[in-house]
């Protein structure tokens, strides 16, 4: 499909076909990413169960950098296809323009900065011994990927604004693979151990961002950067921050949420710590297709914003949530009848077999919000399309700092629950948030766009 019948099938085609057209490529590029997080899990937890523990333990860390990155991505996305919708594609151009040149910047800053601090950051989050020595390892490559992740998340945001979602898919799927194939060759081949997961992700991300760009220019994008006689935009620049730092403040807030949260984790061992890692890949697994969803909502609400189509946007709206609730209880089914075939499937690593017993019960905890997680999806999508980040970034922060992590401290200073405790708060905090998000959304003020398209 032509970019021009995307926009068509956007603005006035059928929802439903517009929600899985758009949303299917990004639920396959999500399941192969995921799919990778998971063999490269497996491929660790066969050296032990606390090399496998390092790699979660320092992902919030990552997280909280790149949370940056994704902020100026969802404004990238947010921005571009209001402003496709409103047919300003000039305009468009000059925003991405802008939004990679910003990215760059950042990206730069931040591995610097990340490189340097890994070593304090580890010790600062409570790491000893082994954990500590893994975990730098591993951290310290990790933020060697930063600007090509960056870049792809650029490319990613502005095709995606153009309903474009299947060369990301494509381009993503091909880099999950080769990175399937590096994980042994570099940890086991060439016995680089944990270093070795890290050293392939960072090959991976380097030739995924060269093809990406390549194309860029050579397809049919009808967004094309142009950097010729480059000088920052004040006035873009700042529309792209109003939207972009709500989000990244909402992704920073929640990754180093993430962080004191292993940490609570982490005081009930490092078995509970694998457990809890395991089980959150796996449902990030089947989350796919509800974040794929909401994925291609921001698409969809974008560009009828920008072309002042409301009724449309409440139409994608409640039909994404439909799909997405559905889709909910099907995967908390499957989960709770299958959990300990799932859990025994992806943990390798025998090492400590209390780490199945805790991931199972947690999979019994979590797998009843799954339907609530869908919700969260299509509401951020929402949010997220119409600009409204500061929305997505109090049910963010809200939910971990105002709702579980609370929760938790309770549970662990005042109960005998044990880890459990840890599991209830974590499905608990995915209801609250859920009801705040309609309770904004009810309020409608997601309609306006949020750049002002008449005086462009």
């Amino acid at each position: 499909m032509k970019t021009n019948e995307k926009t068509e099938l956007i603005l006035k085609g059928s929802i439903y076909k517009a929600l899985l057209y758009l949303s299917i490529p990004i639920m396959i590029n999500n399941l192969i990413q995921t799919l990778y997080n998971l063999i490269d899990g497996i491929w660790v937890s066969r050296i032990s169960s606390v090399h496998f523990a390092a790699t979660a333990f320092v992902w919030p860390v990552i997280f909280l950098f790149i949370s940056i990155g994704i902020g100026l991505s969802i404004a990238g996305t947010s921005i571009i296809s209001q402003l496709i919708g409103a047919d300003k594609i000039k305009e468009a151009n000059e925003h991405a323009t802008q939004l990679i040149v910003l990215t760059v910047l950042c990206a730069v800053i931040f591995t610097v900065i990340g490189y340097i601090t890994t070593p304090y950051i580890v010790k600062l989050m409570g790491a000893t011994g082994d954990l500590a020595e893994y975990s730098i390892v591993y951290l310290r490559i990790t933020f060697l990927d930063m600007l090509f992740m960056f870049l792809f998340f650029n490319y990613s945001s502005i095709m995606n604004s153009q309903g474009n979602t299947i060369h990301p898919t494509v381009f993503s799927g091909i880099s999950a693979i080769l990175n399937s194939i590096l994980d042994p060759i570099f940890i086991f081949t060439l016995n680089l151990g944990i270093a070795g997961a890290a050293y392939a992700t960072l090959v991976s991300k380097i030739l995924l961002a060269v093809v990406s760009f390549i194309h860029l220019y050579k397809g049919n994008s009808m967004i094309k950067p142009n950097f010729k006689g480059f000088k920052f935009n004040k006035e873009i620049i700042k529309s792209i921050v109003e939207v972009g730092l709500p989000t990244s403040i909402g992704q920073s807030g929640a990754a180093f949420g993430f962080i004191v949260l292993n940490m609570f984790i982490g005081s009930y061992g490092t078995a509970t710590l694998a457990a809890y890692a395991m089980v959150n890949r796996i449902i990030s697994l089947i989350s796919q297709p509800a974040m794929g969803l909401g994925s291609a909502l921001t698409a969809i609400v974008g560009q009828n914003i920008g072309a002042k189509k409301e009724e449309r946007v409440k139409e994608a709206f409640n039909k994404s949530t439909l799909l997405t609730t559905l889709i909910g209880f099907i995967g908390c089914f499957l989960l709770l009848i299958f959990d300990y075939e799932i859990i025994s499937l992806f943990m390798q690593s025998k090492d400590d077999p209390s780490v199945i017993e805790l991931s199972v019960n947690y999979l019994r905890y979590i797998s009843w919000s799954m339907p609530l997680m869908g919700i969260f999806s299509v509401l951020q999508g929402l949010f997220q399309g119409s600009g409204k980040t500061k929305y997505s970034m109090t049910m963010e922060i809200g939910r971990l700092w105002f709702v579980r992590l609370p929760m938790i401290l309770i549970f662990k200073n005042f109960t005998t629950w044990g880890a459990s405790g840890i599991w209830f708060s974590m499905s608990f905090s995915n209801l609250i948030v859920c009801l705040y998000g309609f309770y904004i959304y009810s309020k409608g003020s997601w309609k306006k766009s949020v750049i002002n398209l008449q005086s462009l």
